[in-house]
């Protein structure tokens, strides 16, 4: 594998390398406002939300690595202690990258990029109307990660009002992912778009832990046709096939080689039948 020591490493070779890395990332649009009240939007793809008792989202305006500028939006913010984080759907891209331009201090991107701003209720900077889901929040803290070109700023934010367009909402009150139409940021000029076909449903591990695939057996373990995903599956489940289970399936499979009963269980498992896929590989362990 290719090696990259950051120290030994150009700037912009390796800002490229950590976006085109981590990604797709969510985008913070934040819209701030000055100590004299003109109003800042800017996006920001260093973001995520970190926690929800309380809620917090963290995001960082990092310094030019150009000519070790800071962006407005952290001047700003460093100023009033607010901001409002909208949430960027595909139908405003393209005027959310235009407000990245390096416009000068004082300049009103609601107005360049034809966004509408609308009023906050417990803190100052504009909500943008276009934005499907916007996060009022007073800041926690910033932490300076250092003081040259590309070092982040990472801002804390308490999140103390937040903003949904019901029309995203699914029938149980709860955001449908297939309705926010997400776009999210990668490497270079590179974004995502959230649509059907990419999302999927993987149900997580809560209260019970599932038997692992370190307890599989050799036989699965080292199958040449099962991948690291399948082995995952197997060792999501909280235990074994009973043997009345695996009994109810031999008819099946009796006469086919492991490699074939292979085959045919990842098909099962590929395909939303991982307990049938489970059962036709547990056959010889019974």
């Amino acid at each position: 594998m290719l090696k990259i020591i950051p120290s030994e490493t150009p700037l912009p070779k390796m800002h490229q390398y950590i976006l085109g890395a981590v990604s797709p990332r969510p985008i913070a649009f934040a819209s701030t406002m000055d100590k004299n009240g003109n109003p800042n939007l800017a996006p920001f793809s260093f973001f995520n939300a970190f926690g929800s008792n309380p809620p917090v989202v963290i995001f960082s305006p990092a310094r030019s690595g150009r000519d070790n500028t800071t962006k407005h939006t952290l001047d700003n913010i460093e100023d009033t202690k607010e901001v409002v984080i909208n949430i960027v759907n595909y139908n405003m891209v393209q005027q959310m990258s235009l407000t990245s331009s390096p416009y000068t201090k004082g300049v009103n991107e609601f107005i360049k990029s034809g966004l509408t701003p609308i009023e906050s209720e417990l803190v100052k900077p504009f909500r943008v109307k276009e934005s499907f889901v916007q996060f009022e929040c007073k800041l926690l803290d910033i932490v300076y990660t250092g003081d040259k070109g590309g070092a982040g700023n990472i801002i804390i934010c308490e999140i103390i009002l937040m903003h949904i367009d019901e029309k995203i909402l699914d029938e149980n009150g709860k955001i449908d992912p297939y309705k926010m139409d997400h776009v999210a940021r990668m490497g270079g000029d590179y974004y995502t778009k959230v649509i059907p076909e990419s999302i999927f449903i993987l149900p997580q591990p809560k209260t019970e832990c599932g038997i692992g695939v370190d307890v599989l057996p050799a036989s699965i373990r080292n199958s040449k046709i099962l991948t690291g995903n399948n082995l995952g599956q197997l060792g999501s489940f909280l235990a074994f096939p009973t043997k009345e289970e695996i009994d109810s399936i031999k008819d099946k499979i009796i006469n086919l080689s492991e490699e074939q009963i292979h085959l045919l269980a990842k098909n099962k498992l590929d395909n939303g039948e991982a307990l049938e896929g489970f059962k036709m590989l547990m056959h010889k362990s019974v």
